[in-house]
Order: C-alpha cells, then sequence, then structure tokens
C-alpha cells in the first residue's frame, strides 16, 4: 500500500477518534470549553469534506465491490482492524446511547433570558420552554451529535481509504492473464 494511503487513512482515523473522545467527554459533568467554541463546527466541516469525499473517490478509482473490500479490509495488521472496529463500535454505541437521554428534544436556545427547544414529539411538536438543567442537557445532547456523527463517518472513511489501498497494491501485485 502507498505512503498517500496510509497517511490518508491515519489522518481520518485520528481525526475522528480525537472527535469520538471530545463527544465522550460530553457525558462528565459541566461543559468543556472546547466543545463551546463557534469555531470547531466549520474546522470539522472543512476537515470532513475533503477528506471523506477525497476517500470516496479513492474507493470508486480502485473498484472493488463489497466483497472484495471486505477482503482488502481484512489483510490489514490486526491491530489496525481492531482500532477502527473499536472507533466505529464506540461511536454507534455514543449514538444511541445518547438519543434516549433528552427525549424528542433538540436544537436549545435562549431567547429573552428563557430557555426553548424544539419538541420532536409526534402530534406535539413545535417549540417548548426548558428550565435551565434541561436546556444544558439538550445542549449537551447537540454538542454530542455534532461531534459523534462526524467522528464515526471519518472512522468509515479510514476503513474506505485503507482498504483501497490494500486494493490497489493486490492489483499491481497481479499478474495479467495472456
Amino acid at each position: 500500500m502507498g505512503r498517500s494511503f496510509k497517511v490518508h487513512g491515519g489522518v481520518a482515523a485520528g481525526l475522528g477518534a480525537v472527535l469520538l473522545l471530545l463527544a465522550g467527554l460530553t457525558w462528565l459533568p459541566g461543559a468543556l470549553p472546547l466543545t463551546r467554541a463557534r469555531w470547531l463546527p466549520a474546522l470539522i466541516a472543512v476537515l470532513f469534506l475533503p477528506i471523506v469525499m477525497s476517500a470516496v473517490a479513492r474507493l470508486l478509482l480502485a473498484r472493488g465491490d463489497k466483497a472484495l473490500v471486505w477482503q482488502a479490509f481484512r489483510c490489514l495488521p490486526g491491530r489496525v482492524q481492531t482500532g477502527l472496529a473499536v472507533l466505529a463500535l464506540s461511536g454507534v454505541a455514543m449514538t444511541f446511547f445518547g438519543k434516549g437521554q433528552e427525549g424528542n428534544l433538540q436544537s436549545a436556545e435562549v431567547k429573552d433570558g428563557r430557555y426553548f427547544a424544539f419538541d420532536t414529539t409526534p402530534y406535539a411538536r413545535g417549540t417548548v420552554e426548558l428550565s435551565r438543567e434541561q436546556y444544558q442537557d439538550v445542549l449537551e445532547a447537540d454538542r454530542r451529535i455534532m461531534l459523534t456523527a462526524p467522528g464515526v463517518l471519518l472512522v468509515g472513511a479510514a476503513y474506505v481509504v485503507l482498504a483501497a489501498g490494500e486494493l490497489r497494491r493486490a492489483d499491481r501485485g497481479a499478474v495479467p492473464s495472456r
């Protein structure tokens, strides 16, 4: 596998791990200063889009179907496979465990010193007023999803890039038949 595939996969996995770690830290009491930063979503978008789009492009250029991509992934070292699997499973677990805590409330905001969130309950959709504690909980859940979703997708991009690199290496090593 070429060096560019390793670097691309490593950067994607590393950034995914950082985002998943930050998402996990939102369950700790108190608010993390870094997750409150207004520039964080912009930074995530600026890094996320090129990494994921180029990973998809590399997979398409490798011309492998699902079975071949899975076999190529299985050719990677065991620690790489385990690391990516742990990251992906932890992100999926954070997504599912985080969904049930705040119910159907999302998009917390402050208007005139009062706290509001959007309630997505069927047949009762609309904006509802919250206590400060509920507001903080909904805000943390929003941040958690904002960090978890791109984190899992970056880990998926690492999987795709490393598998495409293995496919590329296997294609170069194959002898054409006559």
